[in-house]
């Protein structure tokens, strides 16, 4: 198949590298900068984003939406969350009503607090101009690099068309990557958002030099509150057990490759949130700016996350994280009863 893949940063780059290693598919990837560009044509990597890792002669780079998108008949968004309504709009004179569109971006809109997907639908009917535009959203644990190298990952597809589903199953899927199936589309993005606040809480966790039983503590009552919160939002609290959900909460929580939870031990060791920032050379932390809109989709559902609020005190208001921590540990006790209790 003709793929488009609209972002070179590690992911896109990644997802790319799998797509390309097929060998059926002609793989497109579209790249802002044109240095990447210029990397990938003359030494086959990605240096800028995602060193080391070879990427397949089926992969043409290009700065051009126009050629990346020529005659594609699956378009993969692998861009920063904040970025996507601007590059879609962009995009829209050559998007076609019978492409599929897969957003692999993971965050929320801040002003909006749309996900990702309906961002995509809210551009394509406003602006490209498919009524009824055919879209599935790719989440699971996978950090980039791995994905890159080969190591076994599962993620999973979400749509609730049926067939777009298959088709990105089929044509996705290789030996070292396998890809599962489902319809909740607001669970599985709202579980591969909302885990990038716990991450950093965990980031911070390790920094401050806690242990096993604090980290425990945190993923365990951070799913209850992503949980919380994509229920009252139209998702099902059984995708919160899957990849979409623990999985991916469990990998960004503990996994050294985490840029979320790499923020987090930043911060936990006394370093400003500015400069930390500064010193990821062009990398996103997408969990800094979905922080915003996690807040605010609580407060739209009339529900509790007290672990995002406290994160969102320190990286919004410049919270001392000791204070976060003590206020967390001293809030009233409750009983725990199920996921979403809180």
């Amino acid at each position: 198949m003709n793929i488009s893949v609209i972002g070179a940063g590690a992911w896109g780059t990644a997802l790319s590298i799998v797509l390309g290693r097929k060998g059926a598919h002609r793989v497109r990837l579209w790249a802002f900068e044109k240095e990447v560009c210029e990397s990938i044509l003359s030494r086959r990597t990605n240096d800028l984003f995602l060193a080391g890792s070879q990427i397949p002669q089926s992969v043409t780079p290009t700065n051009s939406f126009e050629d990346a998108l020529r005659g594609a008949e699956i378009v993969v968004s692998v861009m920063p969350s904040h970025h996507c309504r601007g590059l879609f709009t962009k995009m829209a004179p050559y998007l076609m009503p019978d492409m599929l569109f897969v957003s692999a971006s993971k965050g929320v809109e801040n002003d909006t607090l749309q996900r990702m997907s309906e961002v995509l639908c809210h551009v394509l009917r406003e602006t490209a101009c498919i009524e009824r535009p055919l879209i599935g959203a790719l989440s699971g644990p996978s950090f980039a690099k791995e994905v890159a190298r080969g190591d076994p990952t599962a993620i999973t597809i979400a749509s609730k068309d049926s067939q777009l589903a298959e088709i990105v199953q089929r044509e996705f899927s290789e030996p070292s990557f396998r890809v599962y199936t489902n319809d909740d589309v607001a669970g599985v993005e709202l579980g591969g958002s909302l885990k990038n606040v716990i991450a950093i809480a965990a980031g911070v966790c390790d920094g401050l030099g806690l242990g096993f039983n604090t980290i425990a503590a945190l993923i365990t009552r951070g799913l209850a509150e992503i949980t919380r919160v994509s229920v009252a939002c139209g998702a099902r609290a059984e995708t919160m057990a899957g990849l979409a959900g623990i999985g991916d909460l469990v990998l960004t929580c503990t996994g050294g490759l985490s840029r979320n939870r790499t923020v987090g031990v930043e911060l936990g060791k006394g370093r400003k949130l500015d400069e930390i920032i500064a010193g990821m050379h062009g990398m996103v932390a997408e969990g800094v700016l979905t922080t915003n809109a996690a807040v605010g989709l609580a407060h739209k559902a009339g529900v509790e996350m007290p672990i995002t609020e406290q994160m969102h005190a320190v990286l919004q208001q410049g919270k001392a994280v000791e204070d976060a921590i003590r206020d967390l540990m001293g809030r009233p006790s409750t009983s725990e009863v199920g996921l979403v209790s809180s």
